[in-house]
């Protein structure tokens, strides 16, 4: 396992209990999470519907969610602790521990891939092969959604939900990410990105959905 990858699942797996459940009942009052997540939905079954993914699900209330508008959905997580809370939380779906890329999906097997902020601990130079391998695991037509703050820099985190962390978190430009989605075979569809609304929000949040072509 690489550097950030190790580091990443230290600091979620110290985390894990708390962000949690802080998070818990944030789409309550996330209209535009909502709106996006509600889009994607009905996307994935207007195209015939199938499996779907969510990779760094981390304590699945994204996967439940997309689960109750009625997607076949499972979790995917780095986080060994974050994994051991959405199980406990939501034990009628399947969650799994697993790293991207490399992921353990054979070539063409999901109608969907999430990825919903979970691309924002990959040093840049890597996203390539991360949405290479949400390529690969995705049907053609298969739909991905990727979420992420905005922005050019990267912050080394320390200190979240009440502990002492060490990790990276970056943030990118959504005409990058389109460009490097369209360079791995995938055509961006939508793109929605707006300005912070919550008091944690410090840049403007992007949401992308995009086709594997």
């Amino acid at each position: 396992m690489t550097d950030y990858l190790q580091t990443t699942r230290t600091a979620y797996d110290t985390v894990a209990a708390d962000y949690a459940e802080l998070l818990r009942d944030h789409l309550a009052g996330s209209t535009w999470d909502r709106a996006m997540l509600g889009t994607y939905a009905e996307l994935v079954q207007a195209a015939g519907g199938g499996r779907v993914a969510e990779i760094g699900c981390g304590p699945g209330r994204i996967t439940e969610h997309l689960h109750n508008l009625g997607l076949d959905i499972h979790g995917v997580d780095l986080s060994p602790g974050m994994v051991a809370v959405a199980r406990k939380w939501y034990p009628h779906l399947d969650f799994q521990i697993g790293e991207m890329p490399g992921l353990s999906f054979e070539d063409d097997a999901l109608a969907g891939v999430v990825a919903w902020y979970s691309i924002i601990h990959t040093p840049r130079e890597r996203l390539p092969e991360i949405f290479a391998d949400f390529n690969r695991i995705l049907a053609p037509g298969g739909h991905l959604l990727v979420a992420f703050q905005v922005g050019d820099e990267v912050r080394h985190i320390e200190h979240a939900y009440g502990h002492d962390i060490s990790c990276d978190a970056y943030r990118l430009s959504p005409e990058k990410i389109t460009t490097q989605l369209g360079e791995t075979g995938f055509s961006v569809i939508s793109t929605l990105v707006r300005e912070p609304s919550e008091e944690f929000e410090k840049t403007p949040q992007a949401y992308l959905i995009a086709r594997k072509q």
